[in-house]
């Protein structure tokens, strides 16, 4: 059924279809993504940029002992 209607259109742009399909798919994943977050996590990256005390993880501190 779909074949004959879409047939019965007219001339589609088959690219510009994927390419609307693809955009839609890559944005229901994000909606998704996003609101499928904590919201600890969402307020502790909120927080971020507003913290003035720097706590380094112990990977990245270089030891000097000898």
């Amino acid at each position: 059924m779909y074949k004959y209607i879409l047939q019965s259109a007219g001339n589609i742009n088959w690219m510009a279809l994927f390419a609307l399909l693809s955009f839609f798919a890559v944005f229901m994943i994000s909606v998704i993504a996003i609101f499928g977050k904590r919201k600890s996590f969402i307020d502790r990256m909120a927080s971020l940029p507003l913290e003035d005390s720097y706590v380094p993880h112990p990977e990245n501190e270089e030891t000097n002992e000898k």
